[in-house]
């Protein structure tokens, strides 16, 4: 069986170049029982920072992982969301390619994250023809900020947590 603790890089590492600022920062109410981790905050770059928790089953290994970033977006900068949300999907079935991994992904699809207006796509990524992983990956655009909701776990723990997973996007402030 595949340990989630060790493909935790794989499925949040495509948000390490996502920037958020400080100001303003975005509230997530974290399902009850999911850990806050704290996360480097952009590695030095202006306007960036990242929250996320992670679900462990019993023995306390991570079988879920959450994460929110919200990006800085220049003024007058258009931000192209499906182009952005590709190369994400993109990354995401590449890096798993890499591991060793298959991933089909979903087509990307319009939904809303808080109050905004959103896109998204899910992966399925299977090792051997066996379902592992699944990881959806959420994008919106407010005026001047970039959001990016990812999730991913173990396939049972991520089907077994899509009510907390839903009540969270559901009560996020931006």
């Amino acid at each position: 069986m595949i340990r989630f603790g060790k493909t935790l890089f794989l499925l949040m590492g495509v948000l390490s170049t996502v920037a958020m600022a400080h100001a303003d920062a975005p509230v997530m109410p974290w399902p009850t029982g999911w850990q806050i981790e704290d996360v480097p905050q952009g590695d030095g770059k202006a306007g960036v920072s990242r929250q996320r928790a992670v679900k462990n089953n019993q023995a306390g290994e991570p079988v879920m992982v959450m994460e929110l970033t919200m990006t800085q977006v220049e003024t007058g900068h258009q931000v192209n969301l499906e182009a952005v949300l590709l190369e994400m999907r993109k990354s995401v079935q590449k890096g798993f390619y890499q591991s060793g991994y298959q991933s089909a992904c979903s087509r990307i699809h319009a939904t809303t994250l808080s109050r905004l207006p959103a896109l998204e796509t899910t992966c399925t990524i299977t090792q051997n023809g066996r379902h592992v992983l699944s990881q959806t990956l959420v994008a919106a655009v407010d005026a001047d900020k970039a959001y990016v909701l990812s999730y991913a776990g173990q396939a049972d723990a991520y089907k077994t947590s899509q009510d907390e997973i839903e009540a969270a996007r559901n009560g996020l402030k931006l």
